[in-house]
């Protein structure tokens, strides 16, 4: 979930859009389905709280913002999960995570007892420790990258990546439209992306389809969607037609 989704204009979360997401999660989960949330929000939250009206640039300050908006980002999530009848816990993780063999297991060995035991798995990017990602666009890019590493370590057989837009879109004979599916990411699928971000996320589309592009090499499919919908989890669970899937490779 990206933080255009997660957090307004002002930097304020979105109680309302928050509420509606957790609970179609609670619903998801109750229903039978195992669930592992990838949020963005803590920098917005922490800009909220320390009165910021722009994303800081200095190192610093980005990860004082984070460590600021996490707990309350947390606190909120706590507040509405239980509200909703649900247990969670947070899981803090790194790019550098996933590159050393016995914190990648860790990470996997606990997500999947938290699941066992119904605990839903929040899960963010640990920007007060992280230097080059929480800087650069090319890192984990809105915890888009963060959430196809993840997907591939839990072997997830789908992702889904809440955006505010209603999915990949082309232009046919001066139209545009959804693009429904694709069966395989090329380099005429970057071409239809404009990139645009706003100064509270550090995602867009492209590192959206680089995200999808990994996991379905992977083996897992996954789906770009308007996280603003109302409902849109549980109509993307119930096979509707939303967003844009991206169909796994193997």
């Amino acid at each position: 979930m990206g933080s255009r989704v997660l957090v307004q204009k002002t930097g304020r979360p979105d109680i309302r859009m928050i509420k509606g997401l957790v609970r179609d999660i609670a619903t998801l989960q109750k229903s039978g389905h195992e669930i592992v949330v990838v949020t963005s929000g803590a920098i917005g939250a922490g800009m909220e709280a320390l009165g910021m009206e722009e994303r800081p640039t200095s190192l610093p300050d980005l990860q004082m913002s984070a460590a600021v908006g996490q707990c309350r980002l947390m606190s909120l999530y706590d507040s509405l999960f239980s509200a909703a009848g649900c247990k969670i816990g947070q899981v803090l993780l790194t790019h550098d995570d996933f590159h050393h063999k016995i914190r990648m297991t860790n990470a996997r060995r606990t997500m999947e007892n938290m699941i066992r035991y119904k605990v839903i798995p929040i899960v963010n990017e640990n920007d007060v420790v992280a230097d080059e990602e929480i800087k650069a666009d090319l890192a984990l890019g809105d915890n888009d990258l963060l959430a196809s590493l993840l997907a591939k370590l839990i072997r997830a057989d789908l992702l889904i990546m809440l955006t505010t837009v209603d999915g990949l879109r082309e232009t046919t004979a001066g139209k545009s439209h959804r693009v429904k599916y694709l069966e395989n990411i090329t380099r005429d699928t970057y071409a239809l992306v404009t990139g645009s971000k706003s100064k509270l996320s550090k995602g867009g589309m492209a590192s959206k389809l680089r995200a999808a592009e990994s996991v379905a090499k992977a083996g897992c499919s996954a789906l770009i969607a308007n996280g603003r919908q109302t409902g849109v989890l549980t109509s993307i669970m119930n096979g509707s037609d939303v967003g844009t899937l991206i169909l796994a490779a193997i």
